[in-house]
């Protein structure tokens, strides 16, 4: 008789079961040499026992590391140590992905090599951060395991875990794709060298994501899953080739597909001419993806910073929102460097426990935000229109002189002054 005959059902059905993959990890594993028990093994036993007993038998908490690293490990634990022991420890090891997630075939191998030797064999290619994911090794296994992914000839570095600067990720780019409008590789590279204390150590109230999508299609969902969005656009005019035009024209309905869906309404075709008034195109992309080899993002090409995405919490699900309209993407990148550093001081500060740096945003105002990054206010940062009539200004917002003798006439404070009441 089976030992799992409730996972059993699992495997039935058109579609690929997690059940029948563990068993044939497990099976492997009784036959290969190996650092720790046949986890795989245990992991079928613990969630079979969950399913009968409809309560998990995990346990969450514990800190666990590596020397020198803060983060990258999430420790886990069973509550059926005893009569599970295969699974008594189960430590989830993050490793920092390539960007782009490009791996040679070779280094695959070996951290894979590595893996079956020291953890479950069990991997998550990849996490919602971007991270390889090494799902489940016992405690003694973790120091070995970053020292033999170290020293690989690709080495290998573990990830973001915690109140820290998780692992960024980003899209393949210029890499296979030619929307891409500024290198997201490099980028993304640039980012993760130049911060990796506050990677490695958890220091902030809670974790701060940069994704790199390198066109508005934003193939990272960078908008709804990052606190730092970095999406590509262009600041001139869509490019168009007639000629390609009036081939799609033969191959798909124009008006129907592309004009009338256009959000804003901003193209128009007479059934030999396509127009576009690009100065109310909100590079949504539609017309680019239905027509590739016709139409094209402009030359005059960056990116767009977004902020204070995030899935639920202390709060609900928030799609990012304009904080830069459009900034130049060039390495070193510095313009973005120093904008996150000051940004983190700032939420370090104010930002309360587990509350991600939108959420300090919605609380303290987006005003604060765009002043303690240096960002000019737009319209577009306004929410909604103003719903009191009160105005307040800081002393050195009052550039004529005469309204601050006014003010001192009248023996008005002003907001900003050390000491004083607004």
């Amino acid at each position: 008789m089976s030992e799992t005959p409730l996972l059993d059902e699992l495997e039935k059905g058109p579609f690929p079961s997690f059940v029948k993959e563990i068993k044939k990890t497990a099976e492997l594993h009784e036959k290969a040499e190996k650092e720790v028990p046949v986890m795989a093994k245990g992991v079928l036993k613990q969630v079979e026992t969950s399913f009968r007993d409809k309560i998990t038998h995990w346990k969450h908490g514990g800190i666990v590391a590596v020397r020198g690293y803060g983060g990258g490990v999430i420790g886990r634990y069973s509550d059926l140590a005893e009569e599970i022991p295969e699974v008594a420890h189960f430590h989830t090891v993050r490793v920092n992905q390539p960007s782009g997630w490009f791996y040679t075939s070779k280094a695959l191998r070996e951290i894979c090599d590595i893996w079956e030797r020291r953890g479950s064999g069990l991997t998550n290619f990849h996490g919602s951060t971007g991270d390889m994911v090494l799902l489940g090794t016992f405690t003694e296994q973790l120091q070995p395991l970053r020292d033999e992914l170290a020293e690989l000839d690709t080495p290998f570095d573990i990830g973001g875990s915690g109140g820290d600067f998780r692992t960024p990720s980003c899209c393949v780019g210029p890499a296979r794709c030619e929307f891409a409008c500024y290198d997201t590789l490099e980028a993304c590279y640039q980012i993760t060298t130049e911060f990796q204390n506050e990677l490695h150590r958890p220091m902030f109230p809670y974790k701060f994501k940069i994704k790199f999508a390198g066109c508005p299609n934003d193939c990272v969902a960078s908008i709804a899953r990052s606190d730092f969005a970095v999406i590509g656009t262009w600041k001139d005019d869509i490019k168009i080739d007639s000629a390609a035009v009036k081939e799609y024209a033969g191959q798909i309905d124009i008006q129907a597909e592309v004009v009338d869906l256009c959000p804003t309404g901003c193209m128009s075709w007479d059934g030999s001419t396509l127009s576009i008034d690009n100065a109310n195109c909100v590079r949504c992309m539609h017309c680019i993806n239905k027509m590739p080899k016709a139409l094209a993002p402009g030359d005059e090409r960056g990116a767009t910073i977004l902020i204070g995405g995030k899935a639920p919490m202390l709060e609900g699900a928030i799609l990012g929102w304009l904080f830069v309209p459009f900034m130049e993407m060039e390495p070193p990148y510095d313009e973005i460097k120093d904008m996150v550093a000051e940004l983190w001081e700032w939420w370090d500060e104010y930002g309360k426990f587990r509350e991600r740096i939108g959420e300090t945003i919605w609380r303290l105002g987006m005003s604060e935000a765009l002043r303690v990054a240096g960002v000019d206010a737009v319209p577009q940062h306004v929410q909604e229109p103003r719903n009191n009539p009160f105005m307040y200004f800081a002393k050195d917002e009052l550039v004529h002189s005469d309204i601050v003798k006014e003010f001192e006439k009248r023996g008005l404070k002003l907001k900003g002054e050390a000491g004083e009441e607004d």
